[in-house]
């Protein structure tokens, strides 16, 4: 059956992480994606090779050289026909090209123009170049992650590229898209990872302005500074994860833990002795393995749950009941998400390596004689 975002085109011009994300997540929920590419390589991240990068999932490909004359014409042919565009590049560099949305609206007034960048495509940053570790700095984001006294710890690039960046990508082609088959006309979508991250701590600024959240790292309830939500080391040296907000909740921890009947813990709320109460239950929770404490918790109401590897997550009994992971192309990978009642994700595919240049000119209606005559021009491959 097909997915919820089937019939939809998407052109993508290759790109690093936040992009090929958006269109990873448009394609496993239905949408054709067709993966624009340099002449000789993906452009999916240092040594990327499409056969192992799970970004690159489920796309049709063509390499075309954007600064020809027959490369531009394809482009300007595949364009035509997509309900939307997704680009990564620096402000201005697609207008030099002339690829600008101005040019594609005028081709193509349904148009949904997705820009992708780190800044936005205005402000006194926009020509800087950066990464995600910066982008969340501007936001205010980065500085709310660590522990108490101790410099910022960036969480890894999930905030920005892939939270603050992609996924709002994702949302703003989804909402335009319906927007136009309702009767709008196309429209451009201005992604930036300092906006979306700047969103995504909508909840820590709301705290923050009722004044019970301290701006600064590790003395509040989420960031470390509670006793309740933090991570805690086993004997075997690995971790679980402990996070009994609700008071019922924070009791049952207690008497799994063996802590119920001790009055310096029953002072759930009180800051003042959050550090003191850590101590003790990390005592308490060196005393015993991951397993023995999953032996514990599991099933439970402690809001427990243990810290998995990379290697060891797709293999719990929880994400394999789920199908949470599987395996593609001799790859494995997270499956697609969220999932739907009466109609399916795609499957992830691999690519083989291979292009679908003739398939892709073939449906713009190409002749033969016209394929040969464009792949003898060398614009596209």
């Amino acid at each position: 059956m097909p997915g919820p975002l089937d019939g939809l085109r998407v052109i993508e011009f290759a790109g690093l992480g936040p992009g090929p994300f958006a269109c990873m997540m448009l394609a496993d929920h239905g949408a054709e994606v067709i993966r624009i590419e340099r002449p000789g390589g993906t452009q999916g991240g240092p040594e990327s090779d499409a056969s192992t990068d799970i970004l690159l999932r489920s796309r049709k490909r063509i390499a075309i050289d954007m600064k020809t004359d027959s490369g531009k014409a394809v482009l300007r042919d595949l364009i035509a026909t997509a309900d939307g565009l997704i680009e990564g590049f620096r402000p201005g560099v697609m207008e030099r090209l002339g690829l600008g949305p101005d040019d594609m609206l005028n081709l193509n007034p349904k148009l949904v123009y997705g820009r992708m960048t780190g800044w936005g495509q205005t402000g006194p940053y926009a020509q800087m170049a950066g990464h995600d570790i910066n982008y969340i700095a501007l936001s205010g984001a980065l500085h709310a992650f660590g522990r108490k006294g101790e410099k910022p710890t960036p969480p890894i690039n999930m905030m920005g590229d892939f939270g603050g960046g992609a996924m709002m990508l994702a949302f703003g082609m989804v909402s335009a898209l319906l927007h136009v088959q309702r009767g709008g006309t196309g429209t451009v979508i201005d992604a930036a990872m300092t906006d979306g991250s700047a969103l995504l701590m909508s909840m820590i600024y709301s705290f923050h302005g009722q004044r019970w959240w301290k701006d600064e790292r590790g003395v509040n309830m989420l960031d470390t500074g509670a006793h309740f939500y933090d991570v805690y080391e086993t004997r075997d040296g690995k971790f679980i994860s402990l996070g009994p907000i609700e008071p019922q909740f924070y009791a049952k921890m207690l008497e799994l833990t063996g802590l119920a009947g001790d009055p310096d813990m029953a002072a759930q709320n009180d800051p003042q002795k959050w550090d003191d109460m850590r101590d003790k239950l990390a005592k308490v929770i060196a005393a015993k393995t991951r397993d023995e404490w999953d032996g514990i918790m599991v099933g439970s109401d402690a809001c427990y749950a243990p810290i998995l590897s990379l290697t060891e997550a797709p293999d719990h009994p929880h994400n394999r009941s789920r199908d949470t992971f599987v395996t593609a192309g001799g790859v494995r990978q997270p499956t697609p998400a969220p999932r739907y009642s009466s109609i399916e994700t795609t499957p992830p595919e691999m690519s083989n390596g291979q292009t679908h240049t003739r398939e892709l000119l073939a449906g713009l209606g190409y002749t033969d004689e016209q394929i040969e005559t464009t792949l003898s021009l060398g614009g596209v491959s």
